[in-house]
């Protein structure tokens, strides 16, 4: 049986762990925490289609030092190359209490080709985190020295996807306890194809992919355990199927024990890669029901999630629309996907903003899974004389678990916040960043600051698990699953989802007013699991490969 942790009729005090629904869970904090990037999209007067989606961010250990520390990808302007103030990548160390400092030329991470997003993972298993950021134009691996210093290994890698790539994430696709990389591609698109596409009043505006007509193949790099990577997509399967790519997500959908690949695409169907092992891919987003909504209406799909919503074992997924269109809340049946959207309250609420970045987090650590989205137009309908004709709020929901139902309530004010925020907002990572068990968010907004909102929510207990394979790095793609109070609960290392970020590895479970988190598990890629036994709340405990309990297969 489904059911929430904690509730919060009116009638329960502050002190429970609710929160009310007038009160703001956040406070944008960037500027006085040392955050001063503005993401730059380098439109001079006529829409070039890359200036609309790009501005990603990272949260991630990226000088080991135990807390998270902040990279945000610039774009600057698609013809030519502009100042490192207004193109290149940047750095932000964290000083251990959420405050940062910038880090000039970004430890030389500082890449100034027009970017989009940025994926993080070990993927030389050396213990400590690196950066693959992708780009319209070549993509670039930077190497992390374990200080925290970076060295563009691109070549020597080979993978430099010289297309225009939008999300990337590091996985263990084949069990071999290293990290693949999966690269999702957008359009082929150049300056010489660029169309011009107006609005009402003859306004010009950014064309969608359709008006191009030119979809891209997604790349997979098998890592050879020697720095470096052999492109194996033909051989995978994955060239049987080309798409609008903006969003990717991994998880182990059919619960077979190998990790699979979610990949959104706009204005085009959806695919979902099922893992056959041995590094062979079968495309089956149409069999599963994801592919399109319950209509049969093929999507902007953009922003995705997947999480275990509902608490039954297995991870569903969320995939953000265009405007107009509503989300698609799809939840796992075990073969299947049904489309809950409508039966979990976002139909009509999400329609009415463009939606990119997305998470499915507990905020307000009750046990259930709260639901935030970062928004932002694509296209002009009328004339504007002056701001951001693009501008829009985010939205956060409380999710509440019940009896055979999820359901997404919106909180007001809206977006959790006191004082309005609207911007174009694109990417949004997510992760603790100063460390007092409220997971906050960053927000990378186009042409304008990014937000670094911090959780102000009145909230319950919680654990946390930073989950390492034999070597040392975050298990990417392991699932942790613990029994708090009666519920069973799953929770995946799963740094890339959202939309061009990558988030705390760190696995956070809200306990409300539990304790302890009872009989943890870790399932590893492979399928493998182990025992780990019981845990207390407000801490971050630490679950190695091989020091716990083996569970026979």
């Amino acid at each position: 049986m489904m059911h929430r942790l904690l509730a919060c009729p009116a009638v329960l005090l502050l002190a429970s762990g609710c929160t009310p629904p007038e009160s703001a869970w956040f406070s944008e904090e960037a500027a006085v925490r040392g955050i001063d990037f503005a993401h730059h999209s380098g439109f001079e007067g006529r829409p070039m289609m890359p200036e609309m989606i790009g501005g990603g961010a990272a949260l991630a250990d990226l000088d080991g030092d135990g807390d998270l520390d902040l990279y945000l990808v610039q774009s600057g302007r698609v013809d030519r190359m502009l100042p490192a103030e207004v193109s290149a990548n940047r750095l932000y160390l964290n000083r251990g209490d959420g405050h940062f400092d910038r880090v000039e030329d970004a430890a030389g991470a500082g890449d100034r080709g027009y970017g989009m997003g940025v994926a993080a993972g070990d993927y030389d298993n050396d213990g400590d985190v690196d950066l693959y950021v992708t780009n319209l134009g070549a993509n670039a691996l930077f190497q992390n020295d374990g200080a925290g210093r970076f060295t563009d290994v691109s070549v020597h890698a080979g993978v430099g996807d010289p297309g225009w790539s939008t999300a990337a994430t590091f996985l263990d696709l084949d069990a071999d306890a290293d990290l693949d990389l999966f690269v999702v591609n957008y359009i082929n698109w150049t300056p010489e194809i660029e169309q011009d596409c107006y609005g009402k009043a003859f306004v010009a505006t950014y064309c969608g992919p359709t008006a191009y007509d030119v979809p891209a193949m997604d790349r997979l790099y098998r890592n050879n355990g020697d720095g470096t990577f052999t492109d194996i997509t033909l051989d995978a399967g994955i060239n049987v199927a080309f798409g609008n790519g903006l969003g990717v997500v991994g998880a182990d959908f059919n619960d077979d024990g190998l990790t699979d690949v979610f990949v959104a695409n706009d204005a085009m169907v959806n695919q979902l890669w099922l893992n056959l092992g041995n590094l062979r891919f079968e495309e089956a987003c149409l069999l599963w029901s994801c592919a399109m909504d319950s209509d049969g209406i093929e999507k902007a799909g953009m922003g995705v999630a997947a999480a275990d919503v509902d608490d039954d074992g297995d991870s569903d997924l969320l995939v953000v629309n265009l405007h107009g269109q509503s989300d698609s809340f799809f939840i796992n049946e075990g073969a299947y996907f049904s489309d809950a959207t409508r039966r979990a309250g976002l139909g009509a609420p999400s329609m009415r903003y463009t939606r990119f970045g997305v998470t499915l987090a507990d905020f307000d650590n009750d046990g259930s899974l709260d639901l935030y989205e970062a928004n932002g137009n694509v296209g002009l309908t009328e004339p504007v004389e002056d701001g951001d004709g693009y501008a829009e709020p985010n939205v956060l929901y409380r999710g509440v678990i019940g009896p055979g139902a999820v359901r997404f309530e919106e909180i007001k004010p809206q977006g959790g916040v006191s004082r309005p925020l609207i911007h174009t907002s694109r990417a949004l990572a997510v992760g603790d960043v100063d460390e007092d068990g409220g997971l906050d968010l960053v927000v990378v907004n186009r042409d304008a600051p990014a937000y670094l909102l911090m959780n102000r929510a009145t909230r319950g207990n919680w654990a946390r698990f930073r989950v390492l394979d034999a070597s040392g790095r975050d298990a990417h793609g392991a699932t942790v699953s613990a029994t708090v109070n009666t519920t069973r609960m799953r929770r995946d290392v799963q740094p890339s989802a959202s939309y061009l970020a990558s988030s705390d590895p760190r696995v956070h479970f809200g306990l409300g007013t539990e304790t302890e988190t009872r009989d943890v598990v870790v399932r590893w890629p492979g399928g493998e699991e182990e025992a780990f036994g019981d845990f207390g709340e407000g801490a971050t405990h630490e679950l190695r490969q091989g020091h716990g309990e083996p569970l026979p297969g």
